[in-house]
């Protein structure tokens, strides 16, 4: 920031508290500013502190959450749909955070973002007398953005002061307005002469390694791909891959699920990732018309599936936002050849509104699937900044099922200060099948409505208090109950960023119409059943080296009951580096026997810079027969976009999708990979 360069951009300095107090001026003064040449924008930020010692920052390894750090986000909207972008966060290390807002969702498990989408981004940060900075260079190629004479973006600027807990915007500051409500983005204009030229990223892997199943011997792995990107239009981007690889996906965490349906497990590998805002279609809850995870991942065994080419087009054309893909997977093992083809268009309406369209295609050499496909419509409606309405309306088709094959639904949610209020109804019927997408039950007609007040107390350090509750009534389409849950939920939220939850009483009700599989040769019946439990959680404040989150949970289950304790800690005596442990204990006693399952998992991870880093995760499942697995993964950035990967694995990389907890196939496999990334 002392380059004289940064004395002629304007100046952005207005911030506004969105946390503890709305509207109010940020209490530390912030400064942002923004300059451009004819391939990358550049963002210089000054974030002032009268308390420079009490700075917070602890984390150099890219992508993890900076919840527990001093850190500054930018959110880009470059083709103003005001309602998906990309987010770019750094601490006072310059250390890298990133990710991708599809239609204005907010993340699960982080305040900002999801950080699955990398993009190629240089940052560099600093801690000084009066406080910090760090400077941003982003190319426009990383953002599937061309350029044109004059172009308009949505943007939006977030400060967080980790040891007030104070969260401080430019734009859209209003308590209800998360950072991903792209719609509540300011606007940046201005922005001439950008390069015209096409864009063009080729990016070639070699891999060289080794590869066992269980009881089998040892193969060499030996093989190589690319991924190309190149820039059609202004805004309409090609990708491709050729003999994909994507031994540098993070492993998933295990999971023992507990109930007769299937659980989402979040998409990590990128070529599925570019884009994938634009192939999003949101069914019943969160059920979708099309999920990446089905192509390339066997969902019984969670074993990858080869690929072996695949393409797509995304961006945005005629008024539209368009996305094509293709994908196909070669036989292996049990299963057969796959071509996967899906289609969407948007038409974007008012801010953060639209009407869209889907159609999906599966060709397989399954003699008995030979093809599956599903279309759709679907709307989306933002009123007033705070109501939302979306609706959908969506039918498949596969050998033998012509009728009964339809999906469709509606739900609402409207949230002011003192209150928020989700409602929604929809109707699967029995033969709707798509196999591209993730459904998690079929034949039910769901109906939920949840509702909380949100009061501030401002009294025994309490930021805020939530006390509402739920009620999920869930028959099939012949008006037969198979599922309802209701129960009061309690949330004590402190101005330290400690928190208390607690669901009092949580009743199910639960038909289930075959039996339920949970461990070894013990299942549950099938039958009607009802059951009650309880759980208190408590996450401890932010501004420590040592965070928690732990929860206890007891009650009935099915014919018996069944006790769940969870701790998840994490210990940071250094930026270099960091121990985390997740331990899951499910106690069970049920008359077809009593017996105990513990996940568990400890990762280490040592960044000897912002650019090497190694990291080690351990998990246990004491559910399988063999209960151990490890991933050991180094990955040295030698130049931005550029890796050289070293990873050993051992057990199961990623989780199987399906309910009833099946036995996965278990690898042992060593690789050493390279990729480089060449750009004009």
């Amino acid at each position: 920031m002392d380059d004289p360069i940064w004395a002629t951009a304007h100046s952005v300095g207005d911030f506004r508290q969105r946390e503890p107090l709305e509207t109010r001026p940020a209490t530390e003064k912030t400064d942002v500013r923004i300059l451009y040449d004819a391939r990358h924008i550049y963002f210089g930020i000054h974030c002032y502190d009268s308390n420079p010692q009490g700075i917070v920052a602890t984390q150099l390894r890219r992508d993890l959450s900076q919840d527990l750090d001093d850190n500054f986000a930018i959110m880009i909207d470059p083709s103003l749909s005001h309602r998906s972008g990309y987010i770019f966060e750094v601490n006072p290390l310059g250390t890298q955070r990133d990710g991708e807002i599809i239609e204005e969702q907010a993340p699960q498990n982080d305040s900002i973002v999801e950080p699955s989408w990398d993009g190629l981004w240089i940052s560099a940060g600093k801690i000084t007398a009066d406080g910090w900075t760090a400077t941003i260079e982003i190319p426009f190629s990383t953002l599937n953005f061309r350029g044109g004479s004059e172009v308009t973006w949505g943007v939006n600027f977030r400060r967080f002061i980790r040891r007030k807990n104070e969260e401080d915007k430019w734009s859209g500051y209003r308590r209800v307005f998360g950072f991903w409500r792209v719609s509540q983005a300011g606007v940046l204009q201005g922005l001439k002469g950008i390069k015209s030229g096409r864009l063009l990223v080729i990016k070639p892997y070699g891999l060289l390694g080794g590869q066992s199943f269980s009881g089998q011997p040892w193969n060499a792995l030996h093989t190589g791909g690319v991924d190309v990107k190149y820039g059609l239009t202004s805004n309409l981007v090609a990708v491709g891959t050729v003999n994909t690889d994507f031994s540098d996906a993070d492993v998933d965490q295990q999971q023992f699920n507990l109930t007769p349906y299937p659980i989402q497990i979040p998409e990590k590998r990128r070529f599925f990732l570019e884009n994938s805002d634009i192939f999003n279609f949101l069914l019943w809850n969160q059920d979708l018309l099309f999920f990446t995870r089905q192509i390339g991942i066997d969902p019984v065994s969670g074993q990858e599936v080869p690929i072996d080419a695949g393409g797509k087009i995304a961006g945005h054309a005629a008024g539209l936002d368009l996305g094509i893909m293709d994908v196909r997977t070669r036989a292996e093992g049990p299963n057969p050849y796959g071509n996967y083809a899906v289609i969407r268009a948007k038409r974007p309406l008012m801010p953060g509104s639209y009407i869209g369209f889907m159609a999906t295609d599966k060709q397989s050499g399954n003699p008995l699937d030979r093809y599956n496909r599903s279309a759709g419509l679907d709307a989306k409606f933002v009123v007033l900044g705070n109501l939302n309405v979306r609706g959908y309306y969506a039918k498949s088709w596969s050998p033998g099922f012509g009728s009964d094959n339809a999906a469709f639904g509606g739900r609402l949610t409207y949230a002011n200060n003192w209150f928020n209020i989700y409602a929604g109804h929809g109707v699967t019927e029995r033969n709707f099948n798509a196999e591209m997408g993730f459904v998690t039950r079929t034949d039910d007609q769901p109906t939920i409505v949840e509702f909380n007040l949100t009061p501030r107390p401002h009294a025994l350090n309490i930021r805020e208090l939530d006390l509402g509750g739920f009620v999920n009534h869930d028959p099939n389409t012949a008006e037969k109950l198979v599922y309802r849950e209701w129960s009061p939920s309690i949330r004590v939220l402190f101005n330290s960023s400690a928190e208390i939850d607690s669901l009092p009483q949580d009743v199910v009700y639960q038909f289930l119409g075959q039996p339920l599989h949970l461990y070894k040769n013990i299942s549950i019946p099938a039958g009607s059943y009802k059951f009650t439990s309880h759980q208190l959680a408590y996450t401890s404040a932010g501004d420590r080296r040592i965070t928690f989150t732990s929860s206890f949970q007891w009650g009935s289950y099915y014919t018996g009951t069944l006790k769940i304790a969870t701790l998840n800690a994490q210990y940071r005596p250094n930026p270099h580096l960091t121990l985390a442990v997740n331990q899951t204990l499910n106690v069970f006693r049920l008359p077809q026997g009593a017996f105990n399952i513990a996940l568990a998992g400890v990762q280490v991870s040592y960044a000897f810079n912002r650019f090497v880093n190694l990291t080690t995760f351990l998990q246990a499942d004491t559910a399988q027969t063999q209960a151990a697995s490890a991933n050991i993964r180094l990955r040295y950035t030698f130049r931005p976009d550029s890796d050289l990967y070293v990873i050993y694995n051992l057990g199961n990389r990623f989780q199987n999708l399906v309910s009833g907890n099946p036995m996965p196939v278990r690898e042992e496999k060593f690789a050493i990979k390279a990729t480089y990334s060449w750009s004009r």
